[in-house]
């Protein structure tokens, strides 16, 4: 950190790309390893801030840094980052990027704190998995219906106090949840929970960082080496030499001459 009597200057270790960028470089397919330590990572990372009494609210793939040569991922883009205390006040509900935004918030919520960014987490996992986001609504009752559709339509059973939030409306369209496992079969069986336990509707069952943190998905996970090296799988292919030009027939040579004595 540098100042002057004007300015304030912060100095960052560099990183090669954001993680949405490092995703389309590889035809949005992330290898199975990639997926696991990214997640882990950003969990960590999410998890010490929540420690603290901090929460992001606008976690997503262009705001998270990534260093493939170190399978390094990093946090990045604090500007909507507040500090809290208990008790909690209320906040604006106009927080967190439309595709990545809990269904509390997008309900009229205004009381909420770190389970907002753990749902945040989920959205990017999955993304990560499939190489697509999770909910791309064009608007919020869009992002609702398309959460909805995929996890099912909550009510009073499974998200105690839904019906009671500003914005619900009992009208809103009865689906059923699908099968995570169908479309997000990358993570496998312990993924796929660990997914299902990011994204549960009410905010008091969504896992928290430091359980999601030794969930059972990271167990085949090398935590000691991660952020060391290129993540296995994902170092990058050597491109196919061209086939070498014939070599042309070389001269006969002369005889040797015998040397006069």
């Amino acid at each position: 950190m540098f100042h002057t009597d004007k300015s304030l200057y912060l100095a960052f270790e560099f990183c090669d790309s954001d993680l949405k960028q490092y995703m389309r470089s590889i035809n949005n397919r992330m290898p199975a390893t990639a997926v696991q330590s990214y997640s882990w990572q950003l969990i960590n990372g999410i998890s010490w801030c929540h420690s603290h009494r901090i929460f992001h609210r606008d976690l997503k793939p262009q705001n998270l840094l990534v260093q493939p040569a170190r399978g390094v991922l990093k946090i990045g883009d604090f500007g909507l980052t507040r500090a809290f205390a208990l008790p909690l006040r209320s906040y604006t509900h106009e927080v967190v990027t439309l595709w990545y935004r809990a269904p509390e918030i997008l309900l009229g919520a205004k009381d909420y704190a770190c389970p907002i960014d753990m749902w945040s987490v989920g959205c990017v996992l999955g993304e990560m998995a499939t190489g697509k986001p999770m909910f791309p609504g064009d608007s919020e009752i869009d992002e609702l219906f398309k959460i909805f559709q995929l996890l099912g339509t909550p009510a009073d059973d499974t998200w105690e106090g839904v019906s009671k939030l500003p914005d619900w409306q009992s009208k809103f369209p009865s689906w059923k949840p699908e099968n995570l496992m169908t479309t997000y079969g990358l993570l496998g069986t312990d993924g796929v929970a660990l997914l299902e336990g990011l994204l549960a509707y009410d905010p008091r069952e969504r896992l928290v960082g430091k359980d999601a943190l030794v969930h059972r998905y990271f167990d085949t996970l090398e935590k000691d080496n991660v952020g060391k090296g290129p993540i296995r799988g994902t170092s990058p292919k050597q491109p196919p030499q061209p086939p070498q030009p014939p070599q042309p027939p070389q001269p006969p040579q002369p005889p040797q001459l015998p040397v006069a004595k």
